[in-house]
């Protein structure tokens, strides 16, 4: 029997996202995003509000980029995530990450994560059911280590995965079936 539980945030795992762009003077400011998903094959959604230093960004630049947080990097994460860049103008270097400017959009890949999506600025939606930020992704890029053969290992990335309902990041790698093949079997 099912038990009715407090929480509205039910959907598990949520990605930790980090979303990286450049200020108006040119320096990083880099935030935690766990609402954020895929809204086509080629374009990312983030729910994020307006009050977001990095929104602003966006808006200005018409830029960011997005990376996967790993499991080796979770302290820098969940710091970019509680300390605002409205007030805490240097948070990243507090992190000592270090980051590469994009060739692609103006906006910075942080080297440390594994996986980084370029994307192109496409809309703010707000309002009731606004959605927030809208990006184009133009590239994919991921660091050497993580890569087997042609594509992303993913159990080498070692991403973390926010659980809303206790408020902790887990690991995520394990490989327990194969998408579109393993349900034939049941295929009549």
């Amino acid at each position: 029997m099912k038990k009715k539980i407090k929480t509205t945030e039910a959907i598990f795992p949520m990605p930790v996202l980090m979303i990286a762009t450049y200020n108006e003077d040119g320096t990083i400011d880099v935030m935690n995003a766990a609402w954020g998903t895929m809204l086509e094959r080629d374009e990312i959604i983030l729910n994020l509000t307006e009050t977001h230093k990095t929104v602003k960004n966006i808006k200005e630049r018409k830029a960011f980029t997005v990376s996967i947080a790993d499991a080796k990097h979770v302290v820098e994460a969940d710091y970019l995530g509680i300390v605002s860049g409205n007030n805490t103008p240097n948070k990243f270097e507090n992190t000592k990450l270090t980051a590469t400017k994009s060739e692609i959009v103006d906006a910075p890949i942080i080297n440390e994560f594994p996986i980084c999506m370029e994307c192109e600025f496409i809309e703010y939606q707000d309002g009731k059911y606004g959605c927030g930020v809208i990006g184009k992704i133009l590239n994919v890029s991921a660091n050497e280590e993580v890569i087997k053969g042609d594509n992303v290992d993913i159990s080498l990335v070692n991403a973390i995965a926010f659980d809303p309902y206790t408020h902790g990041y887990y690991k995520i790698g394990e490989r327990v079936g194969n998408a579109f093949s393993d349900g034939i079997k049941l295929k009549k």
